[in-house]
């Protein structure tokens, strides 16, 4: 195990703790673009990575009632067909190759600019949702929409590792306004557990996952989350996430360009 990768994992953990956004958006470019790591097996191993590590989230939030399971039914109907849709697609991809690093390239700098995108505008979208909430049209699509919304998470996820976090709490913020925050948060966690085991057990079989750096990084990242959750209460929200945003738009730019 390299202790670089712990270092990474822990200082991702910490941030992942203090925001609240998902390590993907940060584990995966830092590991295409600082480490070096082929985007396919930078994208396979986060996603086994994630879904051991929000699993644990997942289960504290069941325990507290934060789970909405009916919206996470909704999200899954449509995000795990698409993403074994997805792995099959990237089956007929060479593997390691140019082409399958280009596709995931520019899959994960649009999903970061999204994401931040998503940070940025998250309660303008929920104002605007509130305005709009007793709509007939806004409660009668809401759930084949978040069916779709799922879908497209499900393609996201798989080719980029990015989206579950923070640009699905964004959707689920505009289409169900009035619940509340952390069953929104729950909601999304509890589905990303699934997705990201099936599209990183997918992955697996494409023999895109390093098993050695997947350790190294949960050596770090599980007591750089518990750190970070603890000291989240001493930096004002309003601080960071701008910050986090403006990183996530940068990376994702740079990934888009190279």
């Amino acid at each position: 195990m390299d202790w670089m990768f712990t270092l990474s994992g822990f200082v991702v953990g910490a941030i992942v703790g203090l925001t609240g956004v998902g390590g993907g958006s940060l584990m995966t470019p830092l590991l295409v673009l600082v480490f070096g790591i082929h985007p396919a097996t930078a994208v396979g191993t986060d996603l086994l990575y994630a879904a051991i590590t929000k699993a644990g989230g997942t289960f504290v939030h069941a325990k507290k009632d934060h789970v909405d399971w009916r919206i996470t039914r909704l999200l899954a109907t449509g995000s795990i067909p698409a993403a074994l849709l997805t792995i099959w697609a990237l089956s007929f991809l060479p593997k390691q190759s140019d082409e399958v690093s280009h596709v995931i390239s520019v899959s994960l700098g649009i999903a970061l600019l999204l994401t931040a995108g998503a940070i940025i505008f998250r309660h303008k979208l929920q104002n605007h949702a509130l305005a709009h909430a007793d709509d007939s049209a806004h409660t009668q699509l809401r759930a084949p929409i978040t069916i779709a919304v799922g879908a497209l998470l499900g393609v996201l996820v798989t080719v980029s590792s990015v989206g579950a976090g923070a640009l699905g709490v964004a959707v689920l913020f505009y289409l169900y306004p009035r619940l509340p925050t952390l069953r929104i948060i729950g909601s999304d966690l509890a589905h990303a557990v699934p997705l990201t085991l099936v599209a990183g057990l997918g992955h697996w079989l494409l023999g895109s996952i390093d098993w050695s750096l997947l350790g190294s990084l949960l050596l770090g990242s599980l007591p750089g989350i518990w750190l970070g959750s603890h000291a989240s209460a001493k930096i004002p929200d309003r601080i960071l996430r701008p910050i986090l945003a403006c990183m996530l738009l940068v990376i994702g730019g740079k990934l888009i360009a190279q």
